[in-house]
This record gives C-alpha cells, structure tokens and sequence, in this order.
C-alpha cells in the first residue's frame, strides 16, 4: 500500500451509506479498504485511488477473521485512522413481515445481531492495534429505530441498533485508554434500498420535509473521522432531519 496517506476500513460499502462514505473519503485523498458480501458499484470499482475490496459475511466468524488477517495484511504495518461499521441488516420472514418480537425465526433474530452488533465489536478488537498506532477513531452506524418504536424497521433491526448505540458508549469509554475514540451516526429516513414505498407516510414527521440521501450521513462519518472531532468521543450524532425530536 502506498505509503503517507490515512487509511479507512468501511463495511457494506457495495451500495447505499456505505457506498457514498467510501466515495467521500476517496474524494478527500484518503486509502480505502472496502468490505461486503457483494462487489462494490461500477463507478467504485473504476475509482484508480481506491485501495481493495474484500469479500466477506460479517455474519460469519471464520470469514470475519479472515477478513481481519487479510485487512491487517493489506495496512502492512500502517496505521488505520478509520473503522466505519456500516454493514447491517433487517431481513423479512417468509410472509415478507419485518422479524417481531411475535414472528419471525430466533436463528434469523441472531444473525441480525451477529451482523449488526457483534461485528462492529470483532472489527473494533481485530483493528485495535491499528487503530492505537493512528489515534484513530471508530464510526458506528446505528438508527432513530433503536431509540423509539419504528412502524417499518422490525423488532430485531431495532433492538440490535439501541444495542449499537449502547455499544458505542462502552467502546468510547474503553477504547479511550489506547487513543481511540469512538462514537455514532444515527440515520433517520435515508434513500436506500432499504426504504420501501410506505416509508413516504412518515416524511411528514420530519421537520425538514424530506428523506435524507447516503450522502448526508457520509458527511456526519466523515466529520467523526477526522481531526475536526479530535476532541468528540461517546457521542451519537442524529442525521434524521429532526425526526427524532418527535
């Protein structure tokens, strides 16, 4: 890997938040080490700056560490300035209803956790080193699901979210004894794949009027990464356009 520039490691980056971070900090000079179960976008994989993209199931032990020792690898030494644990998921039952606390299978339920929760906290010990060695910081992507009752996300997403949220304070607290800070970008409404046609009900509930886009939660990451929050730990910023308020 060419050496002088700071490096980050985005999860879920194929489409969507994880997609338009990436595409940020590569249009900021920055490396980028990119995961997903899928291939990134066409645009991404044409981008002559990005550094590598692994294939990987987060929700998969074996290929968690995989990816570990393959991403270690690829820092050869470098430091790692940013992990953004973007990967998550909110799976429907086989009667297309989002996993209730009333439905849905309990195999399904751990797997939502596995990749939503418990990943975030893999990647946070298997990076740590690096992390240490570049002060860097740790940006999780939870959700307005996680701190109140959401019509569409399901119980599963939104209990593993408010599970993130409380996660991201811990590690903010003992990840600040090697450097590292650690903190939260909370989504509300966001123009992914995962927004359905009902979810237009609920942009009155938003003060701003509008659905966010990828690149409004991009900025928020961004912003976490860098050395303008040099000072910013434990926190959790709302990008939700005054949804939550309510």
């Amino acid at each position: 890997m060419e050496k002088g520039r700071k490096t980050v490691i985005v999860t879920g980056a194929s489409r969507g938040i994880g997609h338009a971070t990436a595409k940020l900090f590569l249009d900021r000079g920055w490396r980028v080490i990119t995961c997903a179960r899928a291939e990134p976008e066409a645009d991404f994989r044409l981008d002559q700056t990005w550094s590598r993209h692994i294939n990987v199931d987060l929700v998969d032990a074996a290929s968690v560490d995989a990816f570990i020792a393959e991403a270690n690898g690829a820092l050869d030494g470098e430091p790692l300035y940013a992990l953004v644990n973007n990967a998550g998921m909110s799976p429907k039952s086989p009667n297309q209803e989002r996993l209730g606390c009333l439905n849905g299978d309990i195999d399904a339920w751990r797997d939502v956790f596995e990749l939503n929760i418990f990943a975030a906290l893999k990647l946070g010990r298997g990076f740590a080193q690096a992390l240490a060695s570049g002060s860097g910081a740790i940006v999780n992507v939870t959700s307005i699901a996680g701190h109140m009752i959401h019509p569409f996300a399901g119980s599963a997403y939104s209990s593993s979210k408010a599970a993130l949220s409380a996660l991201t304070r811990e590690m903010a607290n003992e990840f600040a004894a090697i450097g590292v800070r650690v903190n939260a970008v909370s989504p509300g409404e966001i123009e992914t794949d995962m927004i359905q046609p009902e979810y237009e009900m609920l942009i009155p509930r938003i003060p701003l009027n509008r659905m966010g886009t990828p690149d409004d939660v991009a900025r928020a990451i961004y912003y976490l990464s860098g050395e303008d929050s040099s000072y910013v730990t434990g926190t959790e910023i709302w990008v939700t356009g005054g949804q939550h308020m309510f």
